[in-house]
């Protein structure tokens, strides 16, 4: 089944000058291995944080750095690009191997990473003034309520063990493996006198977090 990229373009509000760069975006490494999304996706990445690291300090011109840090985190996490991906209904045009030409479903993972490459494509095809207006309307809402400072998962876990045994959980690094464009870090977290618990992320920190969640889910 041919692919109409024209019902998407509507979607986002964006018509390519180059159709093939949109293609290329939405193209999964198992669909093709040499021409796909990976580089792009690391590129519209790269674009996503700088527009909403641009917009949040034009917002908060006198908040604390480590304020603007949760508040970014928050943005440009790939639960908060997955939204974006399922608002735009980006699934419907993602490309991957797929050898009985069956419905199936995109992991979200593949969804969130598609949303980066589609960002990176419009930067290549407009740069960065139409890639920023892309982020800008569509992160609009998320933007709007970037107000309300969650207290993440990290945090929450630091207060509890203080609070519980006086003392700080211990972070420890397991693994890191995959490229090292795209490194994939287990990490493991553990109160006094418990067991690890870990977490995987593309970041450190995301690893950290995704652990100190777990611990808590377990302890609290």
């Amino acid at each position: 089944m041919k692919l109409d990229y024209s019902i998407l373009e509507k979607n986002i509000r964006f018509k390519f000058r180059d159709k093939r760069l949109l293609v290329k975006s939405l193209t999964h490494k198992s669909y093709d291995k040499l021409n796909n999304n990976e580089k792009i996706e690391f590129l519209g990445d790269r674009v996503l944080g700088l527009v909403i690291a641009k917009k949040l300090l034009e917002i908060y011109p006198d908040e604390k750095e480590g304020i603007l840090d949760k508040k970014f985190a928050s943005l440009v996490n790939k639960k908060t690009c997955l939204q974006v991906a399922r608002n735009i209904k980006l699934e419907k045009y993602i490309l991957t191997f797929n050898p009985k030409n069956k419905k199936i479903k995109v992991e979200d993972k593949v969804l969130a990473d598609c949303c980066e490459s589609l960002i990176g494509a419009i930067y290549l095809d407009r740069g960065f003034g139409a890639s920023e207006s892309f982020i800008l309307m569509h992160w609009k809402e998320n933007i709007k309520n970037s107000t309300i400072t969650p207290i993440d998962a990290k945090t929450k876990l630091q207060e509890f063990s203080l609070k519980k045994f006086k003392k700080l959980p211990t972070y420890k690094l397991i693994s890191n493996t995959g490229p090292r464009h795209k490194p994939i870090f287990k990490i493991g977290v553990k109160l006094p006198n418990s067991k690890y618990y870990t977490g995987k992320g593309l970041s450190k920190k995301d690893a950290e977090q995704n652990a100190a969640l777990m611990c808590l889910n377990e302890n609290l």
